[in-house]
């Protein structure tokens, strides 16, 4: 991207009413996030939810769905109770970050978007405990902010944006391909731009600028590694943007997984088919998460080459 439509676009995102001025919960929400769950105070999360009338009747809603067998859950913190942390911090965060943008400008099914960013999350949180990397719950805040660009996007440059989606579609190619020859950027660098403007950490930053650009990954750090492998594993195992790719995986030879090994050396003595294995075990477990928050709509997955 050229300095002068980087210019452009920073000054775009900072003009964004709807995406520079998150919802007020959106802040302390992501500073719950950072935190390992057994340092959560539930009482904080639900103050957090009571602040806002639609988001804690969104959560009694999936509490007395018959989804967790539960009825007459009357009070924000029963249905916190109900649902457990996990599966309330992912939720919160998407019906937050919803809100950012208007409904006629979702370029991405809103539910696809959210499976995905929610299965990263959850992967890239997964991945991070195998490798022994100190600090599983900032891998799973990576994971789950890594494609706030496409919010960006969206509300940006709606049409174009959706050009992007046909395209990628007809050629089951990835998103971003596509976007480089339409609009001249990629969500990764409108993403690095927001996550700067919401003040996020530089390695949140790094995550959401390189997780597609294996070049700049040696760079930028385990985290960016890490959510660059969840992200494709993701895309492969129903957990995609709503359309068919065609995907090669190669865990062992990919960059990111050489990058992690110079950081962790042990990893290259590691098994990698267990090592493998053990995330498609742990998929189908992610997955039902996933459907347990987003009502189960399985997006296909992607042909592998």
């Amino acid at each position: 991207m050229n300095s002068t439509l980087h210019a452009k676009l920073e000054t775009e995102i900072k003009k964004l009413d709807s995406i520079s001025t998150a919802p007020a919960i959106l802040m302390p929400l992501l500073d719950i996030l950072r935190l390992p769950s057994e340092k959560i105070k539930v009482e904080k999360v639900v103050e957090l939810i009571s602040y806002d009338g639609s988001i804690a009747a969104q959560c009694l809603r999936l509490a007395n769905s018959p989804l967790y067998g539960r009825r007459q859950t009357e009070t924000v913190r029963s249905a916190v109770m109900a649902l457990g942390l996990e599966r309330i911090r992912s939720m919160l965060f998407g019906l937050c970050v919803n809100r950012v943008v208007p409904k006629d400008k979702w370029v991405i099914e809103p539910d696809a978007f959210w499976r995905h960013s929610l299965g990263c999350a959850l992967v890239t949180q997964r991945m991070a405990k195998k490798i022994e990397y100190p600090e599983p719950e900032k891998a799973y805040l990576a994971g789950l902010l890594h494609d706030l660009g496409f919010l960006v996007n969206s509300v940006l440059y709606t049409e174009d944006f959706r050009e992007c989606l046909r395209r990628a579609a007809d050629q089951q190619v990835a998103l971003h391909v596509i976007e480089e020859q339409v609009l001249g950027f990629t969500h990764c660098e409108t993403g690095q731009m927001l996550c700067e403007h919401w003040g996020l950490s530089k390695e949140l930053v790094d995550a959401a600028r390189c997780h597609h650009d294996v070049s700049l990954l040696p760079a930028a750090g385990p985290l960016a590694c890490l959510v660059h492998l969840s992200d494709l594993l993701c895309r492969v195992r129903y957990l995609g943007y709503g359309y068919e790719e065609v995907i090669a995986v190669d865990l062992g030879g990919d960059v990111a997984w050489q990058t992690l090994v110079t950081t962790y050396p042990a990893l290259e003595n590691m098994d990698l088919v267990r090592f493998t294995l053990d995330i498609d075990g742990a998929m189908e477990q992610i997955v039902a998460t996933v459907d347990s928050v987003f009502g189960g709509k399985r997006i296909a997955a992607p042909a592998t080459s």
